[in-house]
Parts: structure tokens; sequence; C-alpha cells
């Protein structure tokens, strides 16, 4: 029997536009929940918090900001003007730009109007763009600037479904029909009766798709993966109060890519689930803005990805190694009682003595610098994160809580928590999902699948893709390797994907080898792990150098950081293209000492890096290395550096029991 607003279903997956799922339910608990729509969750939100701000941008040095009445009057405006302009149910509205409030109205305005909400990276070029928008078989394509526009441009006549565009930032810089500036937009949907829309909305039922999140397509072609009105409400209401969300009090900064599930989930979702208060960064937030928005705001939750939290740590680093005399013993003081007081907390223990100083003299001004002295809950996502980085955080009182989940789980699967965290853990599912370790071995690694009402319809017209994802049982097979402990903390090893074997048979998983090398190693940004069907393991490594502001590609300065370690071994090397590729005797020897000291901490002499090369330029987004979430894109840093990889295996690996240097010293 279908439960009452559902679509008949007799499938947990679809791969159609306008396909209908089952849902996961049960008689009890959290799966037994009745569905909704996004639209039933936004208007209790409404209904509950009328005048509470649901969202600010600051524009002209002033913030402006939007009651949730007025978020939604607008999204409704936005919904009729696409109703307008031509959009048809299940047709994609892709959105292409910095997170803003015309993001959030777009967005929400293509689900109102019986669309798909599609984000679209701002690092995808023309024939990418192309490639979204024809698979959603978009009608209407938001673009923030003329940048972006001047793709859709190249590739419009190529996309037979679009009937328009939007520019929402900036004046347009040439007239064309079927293209609006945002406020003509917002007016053209002013003749749009209110039935019109009632009737799109009352169509909605919470088993259909209404959100495609496209993967960042690393090893082929991105996949769209459906999101059901009752994926998105079901999880942002369940990890909500799992969190520990509070109604009408939490206030987040978005910044991360709303065209990735994390920064949809965590700045449009759960906030509409809490009547939560999101406000947005600078464009240029990666680039040394963000802490100024975080100071301003005073967000009670943050999430970053590993590379945002580690330019952080080397900047309070930075700070540190300027202190001199009793400054800079009581930080190194109250680093250590802040690393033993968060050892303790998660062991459910009491802090040491001397935490509450430790607090009120060095942690509470920390936070403050920046801007999280109101943040309960900082989050750590989307790609592993060192060790190393953890236990710095911990040192100064700001412990990072990781968060582990996927585009096809609609975001959160486990969470750490406050007073319920294991250092290296992602944490435990919150209500209603469940874990099963597929196929483990004998230490209990195998696959983690996933099950819950938070796991995807499937993959928009790729039948097969989905039927690898999801099983018969309905479970996601999300291709992580990882165990859990025996207090249901899942900690995850590597991917199947990833996983490097070597030509003798040995499973390496490279993200902990990668992991040790930079750790021993604060030269070094990036360490890429090569061996798959070789004899022996190779690494490439990166230095650590400053951005390009305007770019985000990197320059040739090397990092304050990576000064410091060169002038440590007796380097006076300032630029990355003085020490890359062993051109610097000092630092080669000094980052071999490294390998070395990575390879006795190695599980077996299979897991020693025999070979290494120091690139010049550090990998990046704009060059191609790093995806929109900082991931590793290893297929990609393969075939770019193919050459120089071939040339580690032209010559036999290093006699055991000796350095790459010393067997250059033998022959």
């Amino acid at each position: 029997m279908t439960p009452a607003g559902l679509l008949p279903a007799d499938s947990l997956m679809t791969w159609q536009a306008d396909g209908a799922v089952q849902l996961r339910m049960s008689e009890t608990g959290a799966l037994s929940s009745p569905p909704e729509t996004v639209h039933a969750m936004f208007t209790r939100a409404v209904k509950n918090y009328p005048n509470h701000i649901a969202m600010g941008v600051k524009r002209n040095e002033v913030w402006v900001k939007w009651t949730y009445q007025q978020y939604y009057d607008d999204c409704c405006r936005a919904a009729k003007s696409f109703i307008k302009l031509g959009l048809e149910r299940f047709h994609g509205v892709g959105i292409v730009g910095f997170n803003s409030p015309e993001w959030f109205l777009g967005h929400i305005g293509a689900i109102l109007a019986g669309g798909f909400g599609v984000g679209i990276y701002t690092t995808n070029n023309a024939e990418a763009c192309r490639y979204v928008a024809e698979s959603c078989e978009a009608n209407v394509i938001v673009v923030e600037n003329n940048v972006q526009l001047q793709k859709i441009l190249k590739v419009w006549d190529k996309l037979p479904h679009l009937k328009a565009v939007v520019q929402y930032t900036g004046a347009l810089e040439q007239k064309r029909p079927n293209l609006y500036t945002w406020e003509e937009f917002l007016q053209l949907g002013c003749d749009v009766g209110d039935k019109v829309l009632e009737d799109r909305i009352s169509a909605q039922v919470p088993n259909q798709c209404c959100v495609l999140i496209y993967t960042s397509g690393t090893t082929g072609n991105p996949k769209g993966a459906m999101l059901s009105h009752d994926n998105i409400t079901w999880t942002a209401r369940y990890a909500s109060e799992y969190a520990g969300l509070k109604m009408g009090k939490e206030v987040s900064v978005s910044y991360l890519p709303l065209s990735h599930v994390a920064g949809q989930m965590l700045d449009i979702f759960a906030p509409m689930f809490n009547a939560g208060s999101t406000y947005f960064a600078q464009p240029d937030a990666l680039k040394g803005t963000l802490v100024q928005t975080l100071k301003e705001v005073r967000p009670t939750g943050l999430l970053g990805v590993p590379r945002v939290w580690e330019k952080i740590a080397e900047k309070l680093q930075a700070i540190g190694r300027e202190s001199r005399g009793m400054k800079k013993k009581i930080g190194a003081w109250a680093k250590g009682i802040g690393l033993s007081g968060n050892m303790n907390i998660m062991k459910g223990q009491s802090p040491p003595w001397g935490w509450t100083i430790a607090n009120v003299v060095v942690f509470k001004n920390i936070r403050k610098a920046l801007g999280l002295d109101r943040c309960r809950l900082q989050f750590s996502g989307a790609a592993p994160i060192a060790m190393e980085t953890l236990q710095y955080f911990m040192s100064i009182n700001v412990p990072l809580y990781e968060l582990y989940g996927m585009s096809e789980s609609t975001g959160p699967h486990t969470m750490a928590l406050p007073h319920h965290f294991r250092l290296g853990s992602c944490g435990s599912e919150f209500p209603g999902v469940t874990t099963v370790i597929k196929n483990a071995d004998d230490e209990g690694i195998g696959e983690v699948c996933f099950y819950g009402r938070h796991v995807f319809m499937g993959y928009l017209k790729m039948e097969d893709k989905t039927r690898e994802a999801l099983d018969e049982e309905g479970l996601l097979h999300s291709g992580d390797l990882g165990k859990k402990d025996q207090e249901g903390f899942l900690f995850i090893t590597g991917r199947i994907k990833e996983l490097i074997i070597t030509a003798g048979g040995e499973n390496i998983p490279p993200v902990l080898i990668e992991d040790t090398v930079k750790e021993e190693l604060p030269i070094i940004s990036n360490a890429m792990l090569i061996g798959d069907k070789r004899k022996f393991l190779s690494c490439l490594l990166t230095p650590k150098v400053e951005m390009d502001p305007e770019t985000g590609a990197p320059t040739d300065n090397l990092t304050p950081q990576a000064i410091e370690f060169c002038r440590q071994v007796g380097s006076q090397a300032t630029k990355a293209s003085q020490i890359s590729e062993g051109q610097d005797t000092l630092i080669t020897e000094a980052i071999q000492a490294g390998i070395t000291r990575a390879n006795k901490r190695a599980a077996s002499r299979a897991q020693n890096i025999q070979k290494w090369l120091l690139l010049q330029q550090d990998f990046s987004i704009p060059g191609g290395e790093l995806g929109p979430t900082l991931k590793l894109r290893r297929p990609i840093v393969n075939k770019m550096y193919a050459e120089t990889i071939d040339k580690f295996y032209a010559e036999p690996a290093p006699t055991p029991g000796t350095t790459p240097m010393e067997e250059t010293k033998l022959r």
C-alpha cells in the first residue's frame, strides 16, 4: 500500500526524470516519519518564523537581509518567472555562480515551479557546462556574471531545450533575445497568477526528484544524482536534530560551492528546517576574506574542507612562531593543556587542571580572532584530513568534528559531535541511517554501504550506473573502504578505486601514507602516491606556495611555513623553482630524511616509498589537479605527469636498506 501523498512505485531506484521511488520506511523510529515536500518544509519555517532573518549578503559595505517571509515571497516570484520563461516540469534550471541570495532564490524557485535545481561548478569550462545543461534538459540557466555568461553563449546553439539565460550580477555587456538581468527576470512573472504556481506546487510529491547534484567527473562524465523531496526534507530534519541544532538560533556562513551537496544541505536545506540564518561570504573568501566574514557574522557552526582548515592552521602557526618570551611560553603551555583536555573529553574524562585558565587567557582570544567565539560545531568533510591538523586544532581548543557522506546520500551519513567523537573517525550514524560493511577482511575493513531515507533515487538517464551504485536490497555502495569499531564509530581507510594494488599483489590505501609524508614534511602541500600494477611505490610531491589572490593559481613564492623549513635545514630558498626537481641539495636531503621517517612508520616494506620528485608547481583547481572541493583528481594527475612517472620506473628501485640518494652514490 502506498502511503498518502506518494506516487505508486515498485522500486527503490529510478533513472527517469519523472520517475517515482519507494521510500525506505518503517513502522517506528525515524524511518516512520511522514514524508513531505521542500515547499511544506519551507512554509512551516515561514509560518513559525516569518520575521526571522533567513539570509544576508554584504553589498557596498552594508548587510542586506531577507526575513523568512521575504525569502519565501521572492522564491515564489522567481518560480513564476521561470514558468513565464517556459520552464517545464522535470526540466532543469542550471545555476553557475558564487553563493548569493540569487543562487538560493533561483534554486528554490526552480523547485517550487516543478523543475530541478541544478548547480553547475563555476570552474567548469563551456563544454562541461553544456554537458550538464544537456543532461538535465535545462530550460533556463542562471549565471553570475559576464564571465559565466560567455561560457553559455558559446554552447547555447547546442542546447535545444534552453529557452532563456538570466545574469544575476552586473549589467549585461550585450543585449540579445531571451537574455535577462535579475531585475528583468523577477518582473517577468508578475502576470502569472497565483493559481498557476499553486497548481505546480500541489502536483509535487515527496518521492519524486527536485534536485540534481552532478558529480565533479573525476573519472569520467559527471553523473546527475537525483535527490527527491523526501531525501532532502528527511535528511535536513534528522541530521539537524542529531547535531543538536536549535530552532531559530543557528547562524551559518555560505562559501563552499553550492553545486556540491554539502553546501546545499548546510547552507540551504538544514537552515530551512531549523529556521537558521545564512550569511554569504565574499567571492574571494578562500583567497583571504573568509575570516573577516566569520568575525562579522560569528556563525554557530562551520564546515571546512581539509585544505581550508590547513590554511587557517598555517596562518596561526606563523603568528605563533613570531611570539617571544613569556607570551610564547604561555602559548606552548596552553596548547599542551588544549590537546590533553580535548583528548580527555573524547574519552569521557574531565579536562586537566588549568583548562579554565587556558580558555580564558588564550583559547577565547583565538576563537574571537577567527570569528568562532559562538561556534559549537567546527566540521571537516568532503575529503580526508590529516591527523596533524586535527591535533593542532584540538591543542587550541577548536576541535574539528569529521562528517562523512556523499552526493548520493544527500550529504551526511555519519558525523562526529562534541562529547561523541574519536580522533580519526567520521563519527556515528544519525537516527534512521544504517551502515553495512560488505566483504570485510580479517581486520573488519570492507566496502562501506548505506541504508536510509537519505539514499538517492538514482543517476539521471543512467540505468547501468544506477544499478552499480544501488543493489536490490536498497543499499548504496559508496566505493569507500572502512570499518566500525565496537562503539559504532566509522573509520574510512581509503577508496576501492584509489586502492593501489602493486605488481606483488599488495593492497595499499594511499591516503594514510600521503598524510604521513605531509606530517613529516611541513614544506609539502600535496603528496600523491603511485604504484598501481608497479613493482614499488613512488610519490609526487608539491611545495607549499602562495596562491594568486585573483586566479587561485599557484605562484612561485614559497609560503612562510615552507621558507621556515628551508631555513631550518640551511637553505636560503624563497621560490619553488629554486628547490624543485633536486635543484637544492639541502632540501633534497631533508625531504629524503622525511620520506625515510615516513617509511619507518609504514605497515610493511611494500608500503615504503622508493622514489619521489618535488614538482615546481603546487596542485590547484585552475590547474585541474584538484576538484571543486579540493579533492585530488588522481587520474588527471597521472595523465599530466605520465612522463615523469614513467621515469620512476625506467630504472630499478633502490637496493633494500638504502635511500635513492645513497643508491646514486653507490652507482
